[in-house]
């Protein structure tokens, strides 16, 4: 086998002498060797650029990461200040190691604590021993994007506090995301220039060593003609197909951030959030039945035979038209055969023809009573921030994955829970023994198929 260093030396006289077109240091070899190595990159790097802009989002996406917080985060942390966990705006500063200590600490904190890392131990004892659930789900990709939201919600905060002290004008849009499409667009382009300046050197060499050789040298084949860039394309298009097929097809029948114009302009935000009025005042058969139930007119009318015009915070639809709040009450009225000057019904009304919003398929079983009433589980958790939606959206995809990584990882209240005080008495037995510290969904049995599909 060659030395490589000749061949580098040998490489290097050729480009000494390329000016005066000395090429006689320059064996044929070295060149055919050369070329087939520019021939290579060139290969990878346009390999490269076909895949790199439909793969950009394997990178930290903030938009991503904010579907991810509120999906596994909202419920305990917010990014400016403490909740029932702290603040994480910051944090990535100040715990040791980073974020691979942050992988370790959302996979299973437990263990982390109890490998008596000092930080940890200080911050399970700062937060009166309450333990935050691990989140083995969640990929370093995820954590990453989760972490870029939580600094980008931060960023966007202390530039609207500086701007009324840098003197800058009140009401001032806020600074757009930040968003990396123009990064990995820039890095694509410079990865195509590469290839084709390569691409030419390669060719300016076999041509110099055919010359040398006394071979004349054919005419280049078009690249659409390549049997090589043809099998390329082909390999890269087959997969990019199966990819988008693949998803399209799991996602048939999910409707994630479905969100359909309802016949009264109803805000979450306004009742749930400002007025604070419970969920179950108006959703009464969460915990009692299989369904939530959907107010009836006379639910409404409760409040609103008093209430007959909104003076709150200006309301706006998705599409940013500001809506009329006493109109909307209004049509409650209509609805309701409510006469507001007379206050008394006139007639006797008729039904409001509300859009359901979360559909599971037919063959899926699902009690709102199991979750609400036994499992105590916030509205929250599948629906998102509630409280803070104007107009309501599907906020979780609902899918079979999606279920089972909660029954995976969240945990059930068992000891002070009278559905469970006589049955599963080895997960009581365990408590009180200390072989287990909680009870998870899945060890009741909910990751098997029949609790779901019967």
């Amino acid at each position: 086998m060659r030395n490589c260093q000749p061949r580098a030396l040998t490489l290097w006289r050729f480009l000494e002498n390329r000016s005066s077109t000395k090429i006689q240091y320059v064996s044929m070899s070295d060149l055919s060797y050369f070329g087939r190595t520019v021939k290579h990159l060139v290969i990878c790097s346009l390999t490269a650029c076909m895949f790199f802009l439909p793969l950009h989002h394997a990178f930290a996406d903030a938009q991503k990461g904010k579907q991810l917080f509120q999906q596994n985060c909202a419920q305990c942390h917010n990014p400016l200040r403490d909740a029932t966990g702290p603040a994480l705006y910051g944090k990535e500063n100040e715990v040791p190691g980073g974020r691979k200590w942050i992988y370790n600490w959302v996979h299973n904190s437990a263990a982390v604590i109890a490998s008596g890392d000092k930080y940890a131990v200080n911050l399970f004892n700062q937060w009166n021993h309450v333990q935050m659930p691990p989140f083995p789900q969640l990929t370093t990709q995820d954590i990453d994007d989760i972490l870029d939201y939580v600094k980008q919600v931060g960023d966007e905060a202390k530039q609207a506090a500086a701007a009324p002290a840098s003197g800058g004008q009140q009401g001032a849009a806020p600074a757009p995301a930040s968003n990396n499409n123009l990064l990995y667009g820039i890095i694509t382009l410079v990865l195509a220039i590469v290839a084709l300046i390569l691409l030419q050197v390669n060719r300016s060499l076999n041509r110099m060593a055919n010359e040398k050789e006394g071979i004349e040298t054919p005419e280049p084949v078009p690249f659409y003609r390549n049997k090589t860039y043809i099998a390329i394309v082909s390999v890269v298009l087959f997969l990019m197909a199966g990819y988008f097929l693949t998803n399209a097809a799991v996602n048939i029948g999910r409707q994630q951030n479905y969100e359909p114009t309802q016949p009264i302009f109803y805000s979450h935000k306004v009742h749930a959030g400002i007025n604070q009025i419970n969920c179950l005042y108006c959703h009464a058969g969460a915990e009692k039945s299989k369904h939530a139930m959907i107010p009836s007119q006379n639910i409404c009318m409760n409040c609103h035979m008093a209430i007959n015009s909104y003076s709150g915070p200006q309301l706006y639809t998705p599409e940013g038209k500001a809506v009329d709040g006493t109109a909307e009450i209004q049509k409650l009225y209509s609805y309701a055969g409510w006469d507001p000057k007379q206050r008394k019904y006139v007639n006797a009304g008729h039904p409001i023809q509300w859009i359901k919003i979360h559909n599971l398929p037919d063959f899926v079983y699902f009690s709102h009573e199991q979750h609400v009433a036994v499992g105590k589980i916030q509205c929250q958790i599948c629906h998102g921030p509630i409280q803070n939606m104007d107009v309501v959206y599907q906020f979780s995809d609902l899918s079979m994955g999606w279920c089972v990584n909660c029954h995976r990882t969240t945990k059930v209240h068992f000891t002070d829970n009278a559905y469970y005080s006589n049955i599963f008495m080895k997960y009581h037995e365990e408590l009180k023994e200390g072989k287990i510290d909680s009870v998870t969904e899945a060890m009741l049995g909910g990751t098997e198929c029949q609790r779901c599909h019967y």
